[in-house]
């Protein structure tokens, strides 16, 4: 994986905020929205950042996202996010071209992290996807600052 190659990426203040923006917000769809926005606009890397909502068994569905379109329907049994939805477990892949079944929404991705969300209940909400067109563009600081910043807005997540 790359170095941070975002070092005017301020997460903290991006954290801030996501957090003022969402105070006692509820509402998935609008939390997801909100924080879609919020990285996309930060993360210089980040050339398509969406979520991808659980809306049947083993299906997501495009939900809110910045960039051009995305796959409207990945079942979990293919590609980066569905890997996630189904393992549970954070994706960071360098290149797309080198992930079994990946599945190119956009032909010009050449990395992708995805990150499992889930409620405080610890149901499986969607997935959170940020694609770049730079290979090895998210890092393990991307990961580490945007899990327990998911876990807290979604813990309440209806």
């Amino acid at each position: 994986m790359a170095t941070d190659p975002a070092p005017e990426l301020d997460r903290s203040a991006i954290t801030a905020a996501i957090r003022a923006l969402t105070h006692g917000e509820t509402d998935t769809v609008s939390l997801m929205a909100t924080v879609v926005c919020e990285i996309h606009h930060a993360h210089p890397l980040s050339d398509w950042t969406g979520f991808y909502r659980v809306t049947g068994p083993q299906v997501l569905k495009i939900g809110p996202y910045q960039g051009g379109h995305g796959c409207l329907v990945i079942p979990f049994t293919r590609g980066v996010c569905g890997a996630c939805a189904r393992t549970g477990q954070i994706q960071n892949v360098p290149d797309v071209d080198a992930f079994p079944d990946h599945i190119a929404c956009a032909s010009s991705t050449r990395s992708e992290l995805v990150l499992p969300v889930r409620n405080g209940n610890g149901d499986l909400l969607g997935v959170l996807d940020l694609d770049s067109d730079t290979p090895a563009a998210f890092t393990k600081e991307d990961e580490v600052w945007l899990t327990p910043l998911l876990a807290e807005v979604f813990q309440k997540a209806i």
